[in-house]
């Protein structure tokens, strides 16, 4: 198989700063279990606020660079191509969250967790993306060593099968919404992809939360800061960077990065949570590990 191609060219410097920025994004986004999990309102009105809270960083951010760069959209076409990724994020949003609170943590993580696979092959199917040989088997071997740290096949019989659904299309999701990033970055600068994608995001999610939820608003100082960290760390940091990364490297390789989100969510919860980190989930996070960086070889 040929190697993967992108849609822009990439000196070697960018895509070492590009490879940082999907790293960190990777563990921002690896928090957002944890505050899901501690979040005093429902997980559709705290998906509302993952997107709603962060538009204002990102916005803020937005009027000290000068506003957004390069070119604008001229067409309804090219609107419509912008607010698509915020009502895939809000798809995902919703059975993401939804999934946490139904299914174990390790199923939930696990199985929306691989968006990679998903992204990987819709890319060849329909997208006309090559890969290699060495990316698949990396592919693979990070799967692999996610099973391991959720501790093996085994652990993945106590979930819901309705939780467990939730999970396979939020993965789905997740991956389309890297895919739709990734093409819009070969044409808009990053934060006006971000602009647009976290206000329609919000839009979507608003009456989800309002509606179908009978608490839209935290009402403790706690349950905001869990908001206000999901939104500012996972959203505003995470997404963000992960945005600009999609601008030098494949959404193929980018995605299967994000694996490091279950790894950080172990640490995270051994800090946070007193959840011991044991033997397995130590093997597990060196094999995902290894897998990002034999696919990062191919």
């Amino acid at each position: 198989m040929s190697q993967v191609s992108s849609a822009l060219p990439r000196s070697a410097p960018s895509s070492r700063f590009a490879l940082a920025a999907l790293i960190l994004g990777g563990a921002a986004i690896g928090g957002s279990p944890i505050f899901v999990r501690l979040s005093e309102v429902g997980p559709m009105a705290t998906g509302f606020w993952r997107v709603a809270l962060a538009f204002f960083p990102i916005y803020i951010f937005s009027l000290i660079k000068g506003g957004p760069t390069g070119p604008k959209p001229e067409t309804w076409s090219d609107r419509g191509l912008l607010v698509l990724p915020g009502v895939i994020l809000a798809a995902d949003l919703i059975t993401w969250h939804l999934s946490i609170t139904i299914t174990s943590v390790a199923n939930a993580t696990l199985l929306a967790n691989l968006a990679p696979v998903f992204v990987t092959i819709i890319g060849v199917l329909f997208m006309g993306v090559a890969v290699t040989r060495v990316f698949v088997v990396g592919l693979l071997l990070a799967i692999a060593g996610v099973v391991i740290l959720k501790g093996g096949p085994a652990a993945l019989g106590e979930g819901d099968p309705l939780g467990d659904g939730g999970a396979i299309i939020a993965a789905i999701c997740y991956a389309l919404y890297i895919l739709a990033i990734g093409k819009l970055r070969a044409r808009f600068d990053t934060v006006r992809i971000m602009l647009w994608s976290t206000a329609s995001a919000a839009v979507c999610l608003l009456p989800f939360g309002f509606f179908l939820e009978g608490q839209l608003f935290p009402t403790t100082i706690y349950g905001w800061a869990m908001v206000f960290g999901l939104a500012f760390i996972s959203h505003a940091t995470g997404q963000v960077a992960i945005t600009y990364a999609l601008a030098y490297l494949p959404a193929a390789f980018s995605s299967l990065t994000l694996l490091l989100q279950p790894v950080v969510a172990a640490i995270l919860a051994w800090i946070l949570l007193s959840e011991p980190i044991g033997s397995m989930q130590a093997v597990g996070g060196l094999v995902v590990l290894a897998g990002i960086m034999i696919a990062r070889r191919g």
